[in-house]
């Protein structure tokens, strides 16, 4: 997969969000000197999000998750985001990797996003859906996040708007 740098980002937090060591960075991107801004870099093991026909739309302010096929509707979630303290990260997104049965507020599934601590998940208070009330995740009912899982791989474009 490729990434295009953003401000501030290092090789570093780059590593961290996709969860990929330094060594493997470095290995795919041979002679990679200092970073700028608009530099595009190879990520190892993700595929390339264009060849995944899946897209994710999170609204915040809608609080619902819509799943595209190839540009068609899929299908609308609810779902439950950030306090206003720990809002919901705006930006574009890729799902790096999925845990099942994470345990703690995380439900029956956590899909990790290409932002380090933040990620799509289940969740064990199933009231919550529909409010402002996560750390700022996107919360899902658990029969939505595994449906969801079934669907899209790893790779899959994830865009969150306010």
């Amino acid at each position: 997969m490729i990434h295009t740098v953003q401000p501030g980002e290092t090789l570093g937090t780059i590593s961290i969000d996709y969860r990929v060591s330094l060594r493997r960075l470095y290995a795919a991107n041979p002679g990679i000197g200092q970073l700028h801004v608009g530099q595009k870099i190879q990520i190892p093991g993700l595929p390339e999000p264009s060849s995944i026909p899946y897209s994710i739309q999170v609204s915040v302010g809608k609080r619902r998750l819509t799943l595209y096929s190839s540009g068609k509707l899929v299908k609308i979630f609810p779902i439950a985001v950030g306090r206003m303290l720990t809002q919901t990260p705006v930006g574009d997104f890729v799902i790096v990797n999925r845990q099942y049965n994470p345990g703690g507020p995380f439900g029956v599934l956590w899909l990790s996003l290409s932002k380090q601590g933040y990620g799509i998940h289940g969740t064990n208070d199933p009231t919550s859906i529909g409010k402002a009330v996560s750390h700022g995740c996107v919360r899902m009912y658990n029969r939505d996040v595994l449906q969801l899982a079934e669907m899209v791989p790893n790779g899959t474009r994830v865009s969150i708007r306010p």
